[in-house]
């Protein structure tokens, strides 16, 4: 039997709870529940593919791994030199190091780049910070992550500004290229460019993952999007992870009333192929005050009385196959053909 990669992170139980301040003294009323108790695991050179409709907490999630968000509970565990280390534990100065281990691409490219740094500068802020590059060796390294992205030596003096969308998100990947991280964090990396652009940046993410020995945790709101480049698929909804399996099982057996809903609003290629899509009813509840019970059961048509009081315990209902949901066994829900 072929043994599996080693873990690289572990997240246990992870939370996070924003303050809500009212009145002139600011006073703290309530709280957002925007991540509240979140675990999986990511192997070496894996994608895992993190899917929810927005303000599910999925971004929160992505930070709080990454400490650019304090987490207010949980455990991060991330492995250095063979051994799995708890970030959430270490100091500022100690972190440092890890950070050159753990990036982020972010979801607007837009906004994520400085507009008066050239290219020259934003993708060579990382070597300077960490003291890794100086002068010719610096620019050449430069050169070096500009072309491993589809980019151009000669592109490196000019300002975001003059590049498209697509060319952006470019500059912002080799950014995240520059330290050589084991981790990259996507953040929703193509959601904001155009259909044609999306498809050529998810191919270049993945052979960059083959040329680079990188591991993703890629952040998506949307099935269609993550289906080829992810090996397994979590699904998460108010806060919290309702079911986690490969992306294969996932997408054909999903055993979680609300997957069933996102699969349905994929898009079939095949004109033969009919799907009756699955509106759920009313909007997603706040995450300051979340129903009780299952989180989901104000929009589900499969729930129960049992739904509504009781939280379903996170379980492995098949091999690698877990879900979090009281009718799990008993339900035939449908998926998609997964090609």
């Amino acid at each position: 039997m072929e043994s599996k990669p080693p873990t690289l992170l572990e997240v246990k139980n992870l939370k996070k709870y924003f303050p809500i301040k009212t009145g002139f003294f600011r006073r703290v009323t309530g709280q957002v529940s925007a991540v509240d108790g979140v675990s999986f695991f990511i192997r070496e050179g894996e994608t895992l593919g993190l899917v929810g409709e927005s303000g599910c907490g999925k971004t929160t999630t992505g930070r709080c791994i990454l400490r650019a968000h304090e987490p207010t509970a949980g455990e991060v565990w991330f492995r250095k030199n063979g051994e799995l280390v708890n970030i959430l534990g270490l100091s500022t100065q100690e972190m440092k190091p890890l950070r050159r281990e753990m990036q982020i691409i972010f979801q607007d490219p837009f906004s994520s780049l400085n507009p008066r740094m050239t290219v020259m500068d934003i993708v060579s802020e990382p070597l300077r910070i960490h003291g890794l590059a100086h002068g010719a060796e610096l620019k050449a390294q430069v050169r070096e992550l500009l072309e491993a992205v589809g980019l151009k030596a000669q592109h490196m003096n000019r300002y975001p500004y003059a590049f498209s969308g697509g060319q952006r998100q470019r500059i912002g990947i080799a950014r995240s290229l520059a330290l050589r991280p084991r981790l990259i964090v996507c953040d929703e990396p193509v959601s904001a460019l155009d259909v044609s652009v999306q498809a050529q940046t998810l191919n270049l993410l993945e052979d960059l993952q083959k040329d680079f020995g990188l591991t993703y945790l890629f952040i998506a709101h949307d099935l269609s999007v993550v289906e080829h480049i992810s090996d397994r698929v979590a699904v998460m909804y108010l806060g919290n992870i309702v079911e986690l399996a490969k992306a294969e099982e996932l997408y054909t057996h999903p055993l979680h009333p609300y997957s069933e809903a996102l699969l349905s609003a994929i898009p079939r290629t095949d004109p033969d192929q009919v799907s009756k899509r699955l509106i759920l009813p009313g909007d997603v509840p706040s995450p300051a005050n979340p129903p009780p019970g299952c989180k989901f059961h104000p929009r589900c048509r499969y729930a129960q009385e049992l739904c509504r009081t009781t939280p379903p315990a996170w379980l492995e209902l098949r091999d690698d196959h877990w879900a979090a949901c009281h009718r799990a066994e008993e339900l035939s829900l449908v998926g998609v053909d997964y090609h």
